[in-house]
């Protein structure tokens, strides 16, 4: 009790935390670390990970990663839970043919954070552009580069319309209008961060976007356009309680 009230006031943490110094409700939720020996002062910890409860009390959805050390972000998970805009800094970009706006949930990371680097898109009346899943046509596309700062999920790409195309008697895959493309990103572990958390702090995510825009007369030409999105990364919080009230060996894990 005293250890997660001197981390709430250290953070400014100001709803309930629950302490569980017998495990008992994260056994009732399955997620004890089963990897962690009985003789270990961690034992009695959970797997990290989130649990979207409704007002009914019922689990609706959760998010767990394979390694311990990696977590979602909270802003990434209200984006994927009601489609929450983060309200973090973001890029505007206009071409001919479309509006973009580009953004991460979070502007400030920490090493082994999982985030979500979003491009929300306005096209004029008219304009389409193909999805990923079109045939002989060039589909708009999102690609990060590779670096050892982060790993890159898959794009996800939003449900598809059908469009079909009198003058060439096709019908084919589309997107118009509003539409948004999202990526998770897991920012590296501290080690492999070292050199960024050490001087500039600064961590830039770059890639590019290739589309090809058609309106209900012509398609213009393929485009690619950079991008690049710049957060800060600051070191995790390592800082241990005041070593009266530390835990011990031997004695029970308070499970958070």
């Amino acid at each position: 009790m005293e250890i997660l009230a001197d981390f709430a006031k250290r953070r400014s943490i100001t709803i309930p935390l629950l302490t569980d110094p017998k495990s008992e409700i994260i056994r009732a939720f399955g997620v004890l670390n089963t990897s962690v020996p009985p003789t270990h002062l961690w034992y009695g910890v959970p797997y990290p990970g989130t649990f979207i409860v409704d007002q009914n009390g019922v689990v609706k959805s959760k998010y767990f990663e394979d390694l311990y050390s990696e977590r979602y972000s909270a802003p990434t998970i209200l984006l994927r839970e009601f489609g929450s805009v983060a309200g973090t800094k973001e890029t505007a970009l206009r071409t001919d043919h479309l509006e973009l706006k580009y953004y991460s949930t979070r502007d400030i990371v920490r090493p082994s954070l999982r985030i979500t680097l979003v491009a929300d898109f306005q096209l004029p009346p008219k304009m389409h552009v193909y999805a990923p899943e079109v045939q002989n046509y060039i589909p708009i596309r999102l690609e990060l580069d590779a670096s050892p700062n982060y790993k890159a999920q898959p794009a996800e790409y939003p449900k598809s319309e059908t469009l079909y195309l009198p003058a060439i008697k096709e019908t084919v895959p589309v997107y118009q209008g509003k539409f948004r493309i999202t990526q998770d990103v897991t920012v590296a572990a501290g080690n492999v961060l070292q050199p960024i958390l050490a001087g500039s702090q600064e961590l830039k995510i770059t890639g590019k976007l290739r589309y090809q825009a058609c309106d209900d007369k012509i398609c213009y030409l393929p485009e690619t356009l950079p991008l690049e999105w710049t957060l800060k990364a600051e070191p995790l919080d390592r800082e241990r309680v005041p070593e009266p009230i530390q835990h011990k060996p031997g004695a029970p894990a308070a499970g958070r």
